[in-house]
């Protein structure tokens, strides 16, 4: 005689909380569920609402530099630890999930123009206005030791930017040219030059790690081949760009911060036309830094503000002010794409969400459910224009408000000049300019 037992799962028809309350399967029948379309409205806009309520980004402001913070630095393998630099020269550790300073070096004399760290974490260089480029142990010195650098290079120039190589013992730094140095040897390996102006920045291809881009005080972008020790193209734009940035996916994408307050995104393939044009602040753009996902940039300008660009999109979704915060000199975003980092002319460095209204801590497999399903309604609804004016609303300092509304009339100003020339123009004899070839003033290869 065969007997057949029912077997049943309780976590299938009980909640978590083990009471006695039944969960009620549902019959996704659309003819028993007449008002879905409401509800669900009413479910987007409250969750819309609620986001707004809880975004508070701003965590916490680490003291200590007694001058501006002029460059940021992540440690490769710990989240908690980061390195700033400042105009007057010190060198500071920190240690985040502290918020404390854990060791101060008196580094160079004059500004620290820049710091990277190691591939493997092990040590860190800097470069400053003392014309050095120097090499510290990431570790503190010993009892009854001095605070000394591992290796010390004294070249003829000042040096204004650095970066190390993804997974090699070289790194690179620009001044009047872009020299290539082995970390075991005290001349460049390679120098490399296209003009004859000042380099500010240089970076390091995180993927394709043997490419390089620099920017230069005369309004060029140019990108090098270590291999090659040559450099490749050259992109001239109408005004300088501060700093590049690459995309930690896109081994062929970047974006440079640009003094004509807009940021553009490149396809090094094809530079006479950017990718995306991005525009939202009111003065220069002095650095950028993507997220580990690739799919999401922050950028720190001169107008006392940090925004948050996706890539695909020309306007930010985030906007991050302070009433204290003065002019943003440089921005990190955190390897763990939760934080960003911002270091500014009154000497602190601020710590944010990168999602503004996420909460901290560990979520229950509920509240992960609850966000899960909020952020669908969103997607869902966001083209409905109530949802959409409530999810992009932003408070803006009056002076950033302002300049906004005075940067509209102009544009509208010249719209209305260029239509009003196509129009009284014989056919043919007028251009039309696209707005992401305007910025471009030739590409050299």
């Amino acid at each position: 005689m065969k007997v057949k037992m029912l077997s049943r799962n309780p976590d299938s028809y009980v909640r978590e909380t083990k009471l006695d309350l039944q969960r009620v399967p549902r019959n996704y029948d659309p003819t028993l569920h007449p008002f879905e379309v409401p509800r669900e409205y009413m479910r987007a806009l409250n969750a819309t609402k609620l986001e707004r309520v809880f975004a508070k980004p701003f965590l916490a402001s680490l003291d200590g530099h007694r001058d501006g913070v002029n460059c940021l630095a992540k440690h490769p393998k710990s989240l908690a630890t980061v390195l700033s630099g400042a105009c007057d020269g010190e060198v500071r550790i920190w240690n985040l999930t502290k918020r404390k300073c854990i060791r101060t070096i008196q580094a160079h004399e004059g500004f620290v123009r820049g710091i990277c760290t190691r591939f493997c974490g092990t040590s860190f260089f800097t470069v400053g206005d003392d014309k050095t480029v120097k090499q510290w142990k990431m570790d503190g010195p010993g009892y009854g030791e001095e605070e000394e650098p591992l290796h010390t290079i004294l070249g003829k120039t000042v040096y204004t930017g650095i970066d190390h190589h993804w997974k090699e013992a070289v790194f690179v730094t620009c001044g009047q040219q872009v020299d290539i140095w082995d970390e075991q040897r005290t001349t460049p390996i390679c120098s490399m030059t296209w003009g004859f102006d000042s380099i500010s920045s240089v970076k390091f291809n995180p993927i394709e790690t043997f490419l390089l881009g620099s920017c230069a005080s005369d309004r060029n972008i140019v990108l090098y081949d270590m291999r090659q020790a040559t450099p490749l193209k050259k992109v001239i734009l109408n005004m300088r760009t501060n700093t590049i940035c690459w995309n930690p996916m896109e081994a062929f994408i970047f974006t440079a911060a640009n003094e004509d307050y807009n940021l553009y995104t490149f396809d090094m393939r094809a530079l006479d036309t950017p990718v995306m044009v991005h525009m939202d602040h009111v003065s220069a753009v002095l650095d950028v830094d993507y997220s580990p996902t690739g799919k999401e940039f922050v950028s720190a300008s001169f107008d006392k503000s940090i925004r948050i660009f996706p890539v695909d999109k020309s306007r930010s979704r985030e906007v991050y002010h302070t009433k204290r915060m003065q002019h943003v000199i440089c921005v990190k975003w955190t390897s763990d794409n939760k934080y960003i980092m911002c270091g500014s002319d009154e000497m602190n460095i601020r710590l944010w969400k990168a999602n503004a209204s996420e909460k901290l801590g560990v979520l229950t497999s509920r509240e992960k459910a609850a966000n899960d399903y909020n952020q669908k309604l969103k997607e869902k609804f966001q083209y409905h224009p109530h949802i959409k004016r409530i999810a992009r609303h932003r408070h803006l300092p009056k002076s950033i408000y302002s300049q906004i509304q005075e940067q509209r009339i102009m544009k509208e100003a010249r719209r209305r000049k260029e239509v009003n020339r196509l129009k009284h123009s014989k056919p043919g004899s007028v251009s039309i300019v696209p707005e992401k070839k305007k910025h471009i003033v030739a590409v050299v290869k």
